[in-house]
């Protein structure tokens, strides 16, 4: 079974993030996207340029996990692989997501620094490119 996500609008205002400036050029994705399971995420938003993972088990898409402090991308779950990047800021509770799986994102300006895994990331994406100005 895949994620859930209520559908039923409600108003809501989360900020205004800088999506355009992470995401420099989208060049293919995920064909509509998908809805993240966030059980496990912390924040009230994910912001762009977050990477996400599928677990290949069950084929459950989520936000790549923190480390215990929050402030950085932790480990690859055991089953699961890398697939993109967030194309745009969703709060947690509406995780319908766009995933761009080709394209150049901004490092600098995304919310985790991606020193830590890109190597990895780069691996398992190489149309997936990370640079900055």
């Amino acid at each position: 079974m895949g994620a859930i996500a209520d559908i039923n609008s409600t108003k809501s205002a989360f900020g205004f993030y800088v999506d355009s400036v992470v995401i420099r050029n989208y060049l293919g994705g995920i064909l509509g996207g998908k809805t993240l399971d966030m059980t496990d995420y912390p924040n009230d938003v994910l912001k762009a340029g977050h990477v996400v993972i599928r677990n290949t088990t069950d084929d459950t898409y989520k936000p790549m996990p923190l480390n215990e402090a929050g402030d950085a991308y932790g480990s690859l779950p055991d089953g699961c692989e890398y697939v993109g990047v967030t194309v745009a800021s969703v709060p947690k509770d509406r995780p319908f997501v766009g995933i761009m799986h080709t394209g150049s994102v901004n490092d600098l300006a995304c919310e985790f620094a991606i020193d830590g895994i890109k190597a990895a990331v780069k691996t398992a994406l190489p149309t997936l490119v990370f640079e900055h100005d």
